[in-house]
């Protein structure tokens, strides 16, 4: 394996977490060339969608609003306790339910096109308007079902994992989405507040690479807690509020089968929860750096699913932190690389900005396969581990996805 200099490692894995212009960041949503843009359709002509997901039950979603009054926000203390938007997306009843659940709102939308650069070529309406396949106010199925936790990209919406979240409510998860206060470009909350990323700017502003890597293992750990808050109220057991909105989600949720994920930072935090939690079963990280440190032997042998880009997580690449992870697993595990894919592939980005005719010349994975690829890998997983469904998928490459590269360092 090659070695590195250690500032050159962080500053590398910090290239993966920090906020920096898509085109820069060399990101799988990046504007196009003109010979692509050319061809693209007009985005006022287009109307973004999700795909349609890969299991039978139709989907549910609601939002909640919940309040860690134990902790204070790490990054605005005068705010006071820690805050929370959870999107909870479960299996419904076909033909129930009102109108198709909203994306994200048009400031949420702006602030993350504004700070990626696209804002002037990028309509936020059209991001926002984003047509997904849950609905509001949908009937649950009834039975206990596998829940999984997912936590999105630093800097990024909850809404760019919508589609892993559809999928696996579609194979019949209870899923919980979450924002976190102050670490995404732009999240609403309630009052007709949007929060930007103080921590962004925290994270930026320290004087040293080791610092700044400080700061996003203050991130993952932050968000650990955080879920384990989220399982806590969503569960109604170890100190559950007992005026939370989340305790009308006991009845649907099987509490001895949950799992957590994420992207980038969110996937480190999985772990990291998964670590301090017994509760978590299984966990996957979706091309996030281990800033935390965490001894993968904390896991006590649960498995653990680790996917990322070809270029930033494998083995022999500058992020050494996924080797020390691996190595230190003594459970089932996967070490999953994929060829041409950006750091933004194992999220909704470039398979909605497939459709319009964005894309990253360095990452020039199809928004198709970005998708495919994420569900079919993530879901396969969560089915093998939760639920006992053995997944073929998950022994070895495969002649339908030759993207895929097993490693085994």
């Amino acid at each position: 394996m090659k070695r590195i200099h250690r500032s050159a490692a962080v500053l590398a894995a910090l290239a993966l977490a920090l906020p920096l212009p898509i085109a820069a960041a060399g990101t799988a949503f990046a504007a196009p060339p003109s010979a692509v843009a050319a061809s693209a359709p007009a985005p006022s002509a287009v109307q973004l969608e999700l795909p349609r997901p890969s299991g039978p039950y139709a989907i549910g979603r609601d939002t909640l609003h919940l309040t860690d009054a134990s902790r204070r926000d790490p990054w605005v203390p005068s705010a006071g306790a820690r805050e929370l938007m959870v999107s909870m997306y479960y299996p419904a009843r076909g033909g129930s339910g009102g109108a198709t659940a909203p994306y994200m709102t048009v400031e949420e939308a702006r602030l993350l096109l504004e700070k990626q650069k696209l804002g002037k070529a990028f309509p936020p309406e059209l991001l926002s308007g984003t047509r997904g396949n849950a609905r509001t106010a949908a009937r649950p199925m009834g039975g206990k079902h596998p829940l999984v936790l997912l936590s999105p990209g630093f800097t990024l919406n909850r809404a760019t994992l919508t589609l892993l979240a559809e999928d696996l409510s579609s194979r019949g998860y209870v899923v919980a989405l979450m924002d976190h206060a102050y670490e995404s470009f732009g999240t609403a909350f309630p009052g007709g507040r949007t929060l930007t990323c103080v921590a962004c700017d925290t994270v930026q502003q320290a004087p040293t690479p080791e610092a700044r890597k400080k700061l996003m293992g203050k991130v993952a750990e932050g968000r650990a807690a955080d879920i384990s808050f989220v399982i806590d109220q969503l569960t109604g057991r170890h100190g559950a509020q007992a005026a939370s909105p989340a305790r009308k989600y006991s009845r649907l949720i099987d509490a001895r089968r949950i799992g957590a994920a994420g992207h980038s930072i969110g996937g480190n935090s999985a772990a990291t929860a998964m670590a301090g939690d017994q509760r978590i079963r299984a966990g996957a990280n979706l091309d996030g750096t281990f800033f935390t440190g965490t001894s993968a032997s904390a896991l006590g042998g649960r498995p653990f699913l680790m996917l990322g880009t070809e270029a930033g997580h494998s083995p022999d690449s500058q992020d050494t932190s996924w080797p020390a992870f691996w190595h230190s697993l003594d459970g089932w595990k996967r070490w999953l690389t994929v060829a041409d894919a950006g750091h933004f592939t194992f999220n909704d980005l470039p398979v909605l900005g497939a459709q319009v005719g964005v894309s990253d010349p360095e990452a020039p994975l199809s928004g198709k396969r970005s998708g495919e690829i994420t569900r079919d890998y993530v879901g396969a997983f969560f089915d093998q581990q939760l639920r006992g469904i053995p997944q073929p998928l998950l022994d070895g490459p495969s002649a339908a996805n030759p993207e895929v590269i097993f490693n085994a360092p």
